[in-house]
């Protein structure tokens, strides 16, 4: 029997329209086996390039039905949801623009050296589309990491058809947007199905699991994705799995940084925690400040910025019931205090909040380890620590992370062998991206970009934000002793695609 999925309007909890239904196991099957027919499509890179062009300018041209949409799906309003979809275009054009220069191939030559010992054989190496990707799509973020997002643009410019698993909480905007995308393939002259949408749990686990499918990207809970991870890895041929699960990204603030601008980074907490009504993978969910008066003074900032947000809604009834719940167990440890008290409200909207706790409770293992987990919402902890060996100690006790956040004192910053050196040193091994006096809501789309850390942040050392993200979709290949008339473009010698390359040794542009 066919089961139905509907458009959810998060502010009442109210079915909004019947949107598609479940996918069946054989449209699983027939979904893959036809992007996996489109493979030979996509080989040519300025197709692609024309394909990711195309679907930006569809995704634009449909941008207020597809805002109007996702506003009513995710309930993050329009200013939000309009400069998401200007980032989403943005990753296309990028994407393009990457495929253009022809850098990402990695193409590398050896030409044949018989005076070396061993003789060197002509050796010439570059990269190749990976096959059929899975993508998995967020609730957060309904544009910019869900259909059309970072993972749909890097595998379809690397020239890998994408079949996308569609997220519960935004099913229409999910609609609309693969259907542009579509458009886009179809205006090319490519076939439709390089890109396809489908619907239901059943249909993701089946998704992971087809032999035909090559490579999976997911963005989504710790539980969700080590379920699908373990799937991609027990298949008679495993394949990659690139996910990105969850992050607590810690932030610490040294007794300097916190005296003299105590004011500025306790406003700038209370916006970062917040933003998105704390429903951003890189909200700072724990902050380390030091015990004593200028941490005091932090605290005293952070109460009175986070008092003057407004509750919101978050993306579903079962987040809010799992913020509820997970504030309320944090609350209840010992020793932990909640100056300004997060929670739900009869309005289906939740109100922001923090808790302290001093920095002994979780030196060692023990129950208050559940706040070193993350809590979807607008909640952060603050944990005083005593001194340097207690923060010592403290940071040693955290999981991998997106990010890392620092904050110095002006003396601090410009001391190569200080304290501030130490705690970057420190911090760098627990994420992926690492900032100094900053606050990692905000991901820059930007080639320098590595949005992904140690698990459970990320399943993969890939990121899957900005240009490299590509590489997650590719494998590299060498030809041997090929014949000349016999190698792929960007291999011959005299590279009639301009492409950039190393030969001998020597970087070519």
């Amino acid at each position: 029997m066919a089961v139905p999925v509907w458009s959810v309007d998060p502010r009442s909890g109210n079915q909004r329209e019947q949107v598609a239904f479940e996918a069946t196991a054989g449209e699983v099957d027939a979904a893959v086996r036809a992007a996996h027919a489109a493979r030979g499509a996509l080989a040519d890179r300025d197709v692609r390039i024309a394909l990711l062009r195309a679907a930006a300018e569809e995704l634009t041209a449909d941008g207020e039905r597809i805002r109007a949409t996702a506003d009513a799906e995710t309930a993050l309003g329009q200013v939000r949801l309009t400069g998401e979809l200007g980032r989403t275009t943005g990753q296309l054009l990028s994407f393009a623009d990457e495929i253009e220069d022809g850098g990402y191939l990695d193409v590398i030559i050896d030409h044949a050296d018989d005076s070396l010992a061993p003789p060197r054989p002509d050796l010439r190496r570059y990269k190749i589309p990976v096959g059929v990707v899975a993508v998995y799509a967020a609730s957060n973020f309904p544009l910019a990491f869900s259909v059309p997002g970072g993972d749909t643009a890097s595998a379809l410019a690397a020239g890998c058809p994408v079949v996308v698993k569609a997220h519960p909480d935004h099913p229409a905007t999910s609609e609309l947007a693969g259907a542009a995308l579509r458009r886009a393939a179809v205006r090319v002259g490519l076939p439709a199905e390089v890109v396809t949408v489908l619907h239901g749990f059943e249909a993701g686990v089946e998704l992971v699991k087809h032999p035909l499918v090559s490579a999976a990207g997911f963005t989504g809970s710790v539980r969700g994705g080590r379920a699908l991870f373990d799937a991609a890895a027990a298949r008679p041929t495993p394949i990659p799995f690139h996910g990105e699960l969850g992050s607590l990204n810690p932030v610490v603030v040294t007794e300097r940084a916190a005296a003299e601008r105590a004011d500025e980074i306790g406003a700038g907490l209370a916006g970062s925690m917040t933003l998105g009504v704390g429903q951003f993978c890189t909200k700072p969910g724990l902050v380390l400040v030091p015990a004593g008066e200028p941490g005091d003074a932090l605290v005293a900032a952070l109460a009175k910025a986070v008092a003057d947000v407004a509750p919101g809604v978050l993306l579903d009834g079962r987040m809010r019931d799992a913020f509820v719940a997970g504030v309320a167990a944090r609350a209840e440890l010992d020793g932990v205090q909640a100056p300004v008290a997060a929670g739900g409200d009869e309005e289906r909207k939740v109100a922001p909040g923090f808790l302290t706790v001093d920095g002994e409770r979780l030196t060692s293992a023990g129950d208050h380890d559940l706040l070193l987990e993350e809590c979807f919402g607008p909640l952060t902890v603050v944990v005083r620590y005593a001194d340097a060996e207690q923060l010592t100690v403290l940071l040693g006790r955290f999981p991998g992370n997106l990010t890392a956040t620092l904050h110095l004192g002006a003396d601090e910053a410009g001391d190569p062998a200080g304290q501030g050196a130490q705690l970057l040193a420190a911090l760098t091994p627990l994420a992926g991206r690492v900032l100094v006096n900053g606050w990692p809501t905000g991901v820059a789309v930007t080639p320098a970009q590595q949005h992904g850390g140690p698990y459970p942040a990320s399943t993969s050392g890939s990121t899957s934000v900005g240009a490299t993200a590509i590489e997650r979709w590719l494998r590299p290949v060498s030809y041997q002793s090929a014949p000349a008339a016999l190698l792929p473009p960007e291999l011959r010698d005299d590279n009639p695609l301009g492409v950039p390359r190393r030969v001998n040794g020597t970087r070519q542009v």
